[in-house]
């Protein structure tokens, strides 16, 4: 998505509301279903490991004091974690001058990071999100030289590709073993504009609120909605559902609204761009 919004010379306001979007789309996401399967089923990670031993999922009695307690600690904690091992990484960036050694404390951060906050019971994504902003701004200017910048974005633009590519792969698999009737995939589809009006209502919400504030760009709404696009994380959570019927449902529903945000929306959203843009002049 960003690389489309680049290619085409898109106003920076939308790039930076997309590329902010997304960073805490996904965060904010998982923390929300930690929650709702706290709610639904008990701790995740216990159930994780009841689920390796071929044990059942139980359900717990949750209210709604324990459900605010819950939220904070992941959103809260991952935050707050995400500060601390960025800010860590940060100066032992500024402490060196070299790109090998920098792009490995990079890598150092998000994989031992991630695990470190999985451990804490705090949202990993979150953390990372931070983690990452705190670095892509302050260290950027303060911990980085010129040379490191351009060593470091090519090593994560290459990482990047790689893990798209390899989520494709394992999205085009991952319908190998879905049991589809077609009324499963018929109510799949139905969830499609519900999953858009769903979207466009959490997104233009805020942006007609703030109309009179800022001014933001022609159709900004439309274009976030359209271009909010769906992928490995809705699958992987899906996935952590226990299995039965209701896993099977559900992450059929989600590999069609992906499949569909990906294929279609991926491949119009440059269209509904410049058409945006080409109106608003």
């Amino acid at each position: 998505m960003m690389g489309i919004i680049k290619h085409i010379h898109a106003p920076k306001s939308l790039e930076t509301k997309i590329a902010g979007e997304s960073l805490f789309n996904d965060g904010v996401g998982v923390v929300i279903f930690m929650v709702i399967y706290t709610i639904a089923f008990g701790d995740l990670h216990a159930a994780g490991g009841a689920a390796e031993h071929g044990a059942g999922v139980h359900h717990v009695t949750i209210n709604a004091l324990d459900i605010i307690k819950l939220f904070l600690l992941e959103a809260g904690g991952g935050i707050l974690f995400g500060l601390a091992a960025g800010y860590l990484t940060f100066l032992l960036m500024k402490s060196v001058e070299h790109y090998t050694v920098e792009i490995l404390l990079t890598l150092a951060l998000v994989t031992g990071g991630y695990l470190v906050a999985s451990k804490l019971h705090v949202s990993g994504p979150l953390a990372m999100v931070v983690a990452g902003l705190l670095l892509g701004n302050h260290g950027r200017m303060l911990a980085m030289g010129d040379k490191v910048r351009e060593h470091l974005d090519s090593f994560w633009e290459l990482v990047d590709e790689f893990l798209n590519a390899f989520l494709f792969v394992l999205i085009g698999m991952e319908l190998l073993l879905l049991k589809i009737s077609p009324q499963l995939f018929v109510l799949s589809v139905a969830m499609i504009p519900l999953v858009l009006l769903t979207r466009y209502i959490c997104v233009g919400g805020p942006l007609f609120l703030m109309r009179n504030k800022r001014e933001f760009t022609p159709n900004a709404s439309m274009i976030l909605t359209w271009g909010g696009l769906r992928g490995g994380i809705s699958i992987a959570l899906a996935l952590l559902l226990p299995e039965g019927e209701t896993r099977n449902l559900l992450l059929t529903i989600t590999y069609i609204v992906v499949a569909f945000s990906v294929i279609v929306q991926g491949l119009t959203i440059k269209k509904l761009v410049v058409w945006s843009l080409a109106k608003a002049k």
